[in-house]
Order: structure tokens, then C-alpha cells, then sequence
């Protein structure tokens, strides 16, 4: 088991535990759960089956009256009317203050609960379960919270942080090949931004079932890098901006197909490869670094080339691009792997990024 601690700016202070068989164990946990009477997990359908019957039991031996809410998979859950209807269910349950949401599932859903949490009643716990790998290296750290607006990602939402986030690596084994490579984008950025021997350990896998033998370690290693950036800058002021290496060209994307064609993680494989090659373009970057980054994502069958997108539609999703800041956008580049840093472009400079 490893515990990592992530006190932050806010003066929250809360647990990471990283445990493979940890689903099974949650009952030992009666320290923290037994101050909540009530408890209602947030799931979608395809977590659900797998693991709520499961969580429910282990809650339910602690003494909780447990209820759980199933929304429906994917990112179009993650909007103002989903958020609403959660809000009346709650209120039917009967859910105040003093009781507790529990987050179970991936990104969508952590990200959907958690903003939930943070605005009913104008804030009450939750705790993270995580069952995805972009949601156990990325999303369920942190404190980012929110929903889209139509097609545009994450513009509602608020910094909230969790209880507790309980991550339990077995729960990988559930996942299709498709969304276990759809991770593994954010484990490789965690590499490129802050640790070069995370990005060789990665590129001297040989087999899956080695990386997932070996899956517990690279989860702590990103969280621990994911923890320390929060400490320093938990409201995304300054350094933080450093984990959103190729997000601004991967949202584009994503919004541009309607989250249809590229999963998140693809979409900001992209993104880090074009950034990457712009800054090596500009004599920023080590080319090397670039094409390293070129060989890993080629590995783990993540795509890198740009799609055909038309402009005038990309320039209409890039403006909405909460990361602006009046005309100028901050964004992360990488001099070489491992190593990043945080500079400022002009919109017309963004654009050409697409080009």
C-alpha cells in the first residue's frame, strides 16, 4: 500500500492511498467513513456493474445507509442538466452537510461528483474512487471539478478538493485496451513534463502485462508529481499550468469531433506531439526529445498526427479556451523531456498550432 498526503493552499489535507485489492478492504476504513451517516456513490453503467454491488457492501459494514445514483457512460453526461437531476435525487434522499458522495468511476464521473459536491448546499464531502487510469494518475487529484458547456470542456466548475481518494489498480483488468491506452497519454505526460526516468521506465515495457505488473509504482510516481504541482499552486496560477502539457490542442480536438472520434487521452497525445513540434520548430525543444516523444506514443498506440479539421470551427472552439487570458494563452512546452516550462503565445500564434 502507498499513502500519499496532498495538503494544499486551501488548508485541505487528504489521503491518496494507492492499493492493488483495495475495493475489498474499504471496510477498514471505519475511522473515516463511520462519521457519515449517509453515503450516496455516483457511478455510470459500465462501473456500476463491476464494482458498485461491491463498494455498497464494504460501505454498508461500516453501518452507512447507502444509495447510489447510475448516470449514463461518456462525456455528454457531464453537463448542467445531469448535474440538476442529481441535485433532486439528492434532495428526495434526503442528504445534508454531514453526509458524503462518493465519486466511483472515471474522469466523466469524478469530475460530474465532485462538482456536484462542491455546489450542493453549497458544499458537502466526497471522496474519489477511481477506476479509470486517466482518473487514477490525473483527474481524481487535485481538486478540479466541473462540467462542459455544450462543446465546450470544463468551463463551469470549481477547485474542490476530495476527502479522500481511494485507488485500487486491480480495477484496471476491467478495462478495455482502448481506455487503458487512453491513459497511458497522461502517464506519459507526467514523464515529459517533470520525470525523464518515469519516461524511460516507460519506453522499456516490452509487454503490457509487465507495465500492468508494475502498474501500482507508476501511479504513485504520477501522483506524487500531480501532488507536489497542487501543493505549490492549487488554483492553477502559475505552476500547474505545466499538467495541461498539450490540453489546449487536445479540448480542440475533442471538441471538434463531439467527443466521438478521439478519446481525451489520444486527443492530447496529439496535442503534446504538435506542441512539441512547434517548439522544436522555434529551436525551443531538443529534437531528439521530439522524436522520442514521436516513438512512445507510437508504442503504446497513441495517434499523433493532426486530423483534417476546418479553421474557422477550431478558431470558434479555441477562443472558448478558458486558459485565455485576454489574447494570450498560456501553454507548456518541453525544452526536453522531463523538464518543462510555462510560455505565453498570442491567439494568432495559437491558431497556427492547427496549421
Amino acid at each position: 500500500m502507498k499513502e500519499i498526503i496532498c495538503k494544499t493552499e486551501s488548508k485541505s489535507k487528504y489521503s491518496i492511498i494507492i492499493q492493488n485489492g483495495l475495493l475489498d478492504k474499504l471496510s477498514t476504513l471505519t475511522n473515516f467513513f463511520s462519521k457519515y451517516k449517509n453515503v450516496v456513490i455516483i457511478t455510470d453503467k459500465n462501473v456500476a456493474k463491476y464494482y458498485l454491488t461491491k463498494v455498497k457492501r464494504q460501505l454498508r459494514k461500516i453501518g452507512l445507509d447507502v444509495y447510489a445514483i447510475i448516470i449514463s457512460s461518456g462525456e455528454s453526461s457531464k453537463s448542467l442538466a445531469e448535474a440538476e437531476e442529481i441535485y433532486y435525487k439528492l434532495q428526495d434522499i434526503g442528504i445534508t452537510r454531514t453526509d458524503l458522495i462518493v465519486a466511483l468511476g472515471g474522469g466523466v464521473v469524478g469530475d460530474l461528483a465532485g462538482f456536484v459536491a462542491a455546489t450542493y448546499l453549497r458544499g458537502i464531502d466526497f471522496v474519489q474512487i477511481p477506476t479509470s487510469l486517466l482518473a487514477m494518475v490525473d483527474s481524481s487529484v487535485g481538486g478540479k471539478v466541473g462540467v462542459d458547456l455544450g462543446y465546450a470542456k470544463n468551463v463551469i466548475g470549481s477547485f474542490y478538493q476530495p476527502k479522500m481518494v481511494l485507488t485500487d489498480p486491480t480495477c484496471l483488468s476491467t478495462l478495455e485496451d482502448k481506455f487503458l491506452v487512453d491513459g497511458m497519454a497522461e502517464v506519459i505526460k507526467y514523464g515529459c513534463i517533470s520525470s525523464s526516468k518515469l519516461f524511460l521506465r516507460l519506453m522499456s515495457f516490452q509487454y503490457q502485462e509487465d507495465l500492468l505488473e508494475d502498474m501500482e509504482e507508476i501511479i504513485a510516481k504520477c501522483v506524487t508529481i500531480k501532488r507536489n504541482v497542487v501543493e505549490s499552486d492549487e488554483k492553477e496560477a502559475g505552476i500547474r499550468r505545466i499538467l495541461n502539457f498539450g490540453h489546449t490542442i487536445g479540448h480542440v480536438i475533442e471538441s471538434y469531433f463531439k467527443f466521438r472520434r478521439y478519446t481525451h487521452g489520444e486527443a492530447v497525445a496529439i496535442g503534446m506531439y504538435q506542441i512539441t513540434k512547434m517548439s522544436t520548430r522555434e529551436g525551443i525543444t531538443n529534437p531528439k526529445a521530439l522524436e522520442n516523444l514521436r516513438y512512445i506514443l507510437e508504442t503504446y498506440g497513441l495517434p499523433w498526427e493532426l486530423p483534417e479539421m476546418e479553421m474557422k470551427r477550431v478558431v470558434e472552439i479555441l477562443s472558448k479556451d478558458k486558459k485565455f487570458e485576454g489574447d494570450t494563452l498560456n501553454v507548456c512546452i518541453i525544452p526536453k523531456i522531463g523538464k518543462s516550462e510555462i510560455v505565453k503565445i498570442q491567439k494568432e500564434q495559437a491558431i497556427q498550432l492547427f496549421k
